[in-house]
């Protein structure tokens, strides 16, 4: 789990922090904290995320409890180096929706002394591990997984369920769109 001492380390050496889990469970939130810290800790730090995620705002990262931090959207992995010189940490939103090159982006960051902190779906809503997800868990040095509760029986919640019409992996939604359930309820919600 991620050690907030760990924050003297980040000075001398670069490192990956991946915060993931399902919808609603709080990983934006998480990521807002760890870059206010670093903010508040005169750090200087670079927000990205994907250009396709415009839910909330063009230009800032949003958490669903509407908290904002002013970021640069990109529409690929590859331009987060490009605008990210002289910066101690660099935090990255809805990382899923990035290409697969996003590992090698972080391992590269992370390798130049940078503190990176990435946040994302773990899985789609079918249960399938998402984009680069897999690939900066197995990379990092830190992973916090995080659960929302399940709407259904309030126990912790591991699934995105969808609950409109389409097969398309990304589709950017709300509570209109996906809710959040255990595995129990996942699966009964499969059988009905």
């Amino acid at each position: 789990m991620y050690n907030e001492s760990n924050i003297h380390e980040t000075h001398r050496r670069g490192r990956i922090e991946v915060i993931c889990g399902s919808m609603f469970s709080g990983k934006t939130e998480e990521l807002l904290r760890r870059l206010r810290r670093a903010q508040f800790a005169r750090q200087t730090v670079e927000i990205f995320k994907p250009a396709i995620d415009t839910r909330y705002s063009n230009e800032e990262v949003v958490s669903h409890d509407k908290n904002s931090i002013l970021s640069t959207p990109v529409e690929h992995s590859g331009n987060i180096l490009l605008l990210s010189s002289d910066v101690e940490v660099v935090g990255i939103d809805e990382a899923q929706f990035f290409d697969k090159g996003l590992t090698d982006v972080c391992q590269q960051l992370a390798d130049q002394g940078i503190r990176v902190i990435v946040a994302g779906l773990d899985m789609d809503f079918k249960r399938v591990p998402f984009g680069p997800m897999p690939d900066l868990c197995a990379i990092a040095d830190d992973v916090t997984k995080v659960h929302a509760i399940c709407v259904r029986c309030g126990a912790l919640a591991n699934y995105s369920h969808r609950i409109v019409a389409g097969e398309k992996q990304v589709m950017l939604g709300e509570m209109q769109e996906y809710q959040p359930l255990c595995r129990i309820c996942y699966n009964q919600e499969l059988r009905s």
